[in-house]
């Protein structure tokens, strides 16, 4: 299982700047095109009345004044990446994505 910080690495990568915020605080003036993450669910598998395998699950979103930014696609390459939705809100186009890192 990766770590968070490689997850961090990831994103940047893929979005091309450093415009990836991990659970920002409110007041946080953010950059965009970006990405927002934040850990949405621990699943684990028990044996022997132990967890052996854990899976994290990442809520992503990406947020951008255009409407198809083409990280989406990137996103969407990456194993057990999912698309779930698309908003508005406050004038920027938001994609939300599911992933298991």
């Amino acid at each position: 299982m990766a770590s968070r910080l490689e997850l961090q690495s990831k994103l940047e990568e893929l979005l091309g700047v450093k415009h990836v915020y991990y659970q920002p605080p409110e007041g946080l003036k953010m950059e965009y095109p970006a990405i927002r993450y934040s850990k949405n669910r621990i699943s684990t598998q028990k044996a022997n009345n132990s967890a052996y395998i854990k899976h994290i699950r990442y809520e992503i979103i990406v947020i951008d004044r255009r409407p198809d930014n083409p990280v989406i696609e990137k996103l969407l390459e990456l194993p057990y990446c999912s698309y779930d939705r698309h908003y508005v809100s406050d004038n920027l186009n938001h994609d939300v994505l599911t992933l298991y890192y």
